[in-house]
């Protein structure tokens, strides 16, 4: 038997960050998942998570675990097949150092992804952003910040992990706004600002003042801004913006809401998926084509542009036969 313990903490602290080079947001989603795989495991047969064994990590208990995720935790195929690809990285990482276990690192191997159907992205209406960008109160400092993260994450269409992950000196507002973004893949890109967003980020600067965090998005105390926090006071402004605008009540407002509303207002603007991609940092255009199904304007162009076939036209015309059995029935009709 081969403890799980030493071989899941040189994959997590060696082997990802430091010969694979991935982010500390990939690590804590992996993580994340792995915290899920060994809890369920230690219930299931009655240990704690640090005494589990690789042997007892099989194909039968990646399916069980997989089919509680989705069926108890309620989770929807895509995170499924999230989890299962981060176990798959793990045994590729374990076949090489224990070459006894390649039957069973073969069969969790040969778990399929599990297709769903993959519906037309939801998105905010220009009106719907503007009744939530106007509801923090710009008269107080947390007012400023709020309408100074919203409508950055909104104009940037940036990723929740983007937004409070930026810092003050990649914000530069002289010449020409603009920042510096640091997404997927360690990609970075630079994108300049709309003078309506540049203003609000002045605004909050001006209150801002000198906490010792140096990310551009503090809360009250003076620490970074998380992702839950962005979350909550995005929520907190969508339930308040819903009584001024009826098309919010019932919806649930995330942050991708707001990425994937910018990327459709890129799209109508422009008309090149390419600049989308670019300014959404995508690394593979077909990421980007989602919206073109979502925008029933690109296919009305479609339309348009090709004529329909010339197809011979007439008048339906009844024979007399028709016409006199018709006649006959209304006779016959009692009054």
């Amino acid at each position: 038997m081969t403890p799980i313990a030493p071989l899941i903490t040189s994959f997590m602290r060696e082997h990802m960050p430091q010969q694979r080079g991935y982010s500390p947001h990939s690590c804590e989603t992996y993580a994340y998942s792995f915290r899920l795989l060994f809890a369920f495991a230690a219930r299931r047969l009655h240990t704690r998570p640090s005494l589990l064994q690789l042997e007892q990590i099989d194909a039968e208990m990646v399916l069980a675990f997989l089919n509680h995720i989705e069926h108890d935790r309620g989770n929807g195929p895509a995170t499924r097949n999230l989890r299962l690809a981060a176990i798959k990285s793990f045994m590729r990482y374990v076949e090489f150092r224990h070459p006894g276990a390649l039957e069973q690192i073969a069969r969790i191997d040969a778990i399929p992804g599990k297709r769903h159907d993959q519906k037309l992205i939801r998105h905010l209406t220009m009106d719907e952003v503007r009744a939530v960008l106007d509801t923090p109160d710009v008269t107080t400092r947390l007012g400023l910040r709020d309408r100074a993260m919203l409508h950055l994450c909104f104009a940037g269409g940036l990723r929740v992990s983007e937004l409070v992950g930026l810092t003050l000196e990649n914000v530069t507002l002289q010449p020409g706004p603009s920042i510096l973004v640091f997404g997927k893949g360690r990609r970075e890109r630079r994108l300049p600002l709309w003078k309506e967003t540049a203003r609000d980020l002045r605004a909050w600067l001006a209150v801002r003042g000198r906490p010792p965090a140096t990310e551009l998005f503090v809360n009250a105390q003076g620490a970074a801004m998380t992702r839950a926090g962005f979350e909550y006071i995005l929520e907190k402004h969508a339930k308040t913006a819903a009584a001024r605008c009826p098309t919010l009540i019932g919806r649930t407002l995330s942050p991708h809401l707001l990425r994937h509303s910018c990327a459709v207002l890129m799209l109508q603007a422009t008309r090149d998926i390419r600049k989308v991609a670019l300014w959404l940092g995508h690394a593979d255009i077909r990421t980007t084509e989602v919206y073109l199904r979502m925008d029933p304007s690109e296919k009305l162009e479609a339309v348009e542009a090709v004529l329909p076939p010339a197809l011979r036209r007439g008048r339906f015309k009844a024979p007399d036969a028709l016409i006199a059995s018709l006649m006959a029935d209304a006779r016959t009709v009692p009054i």
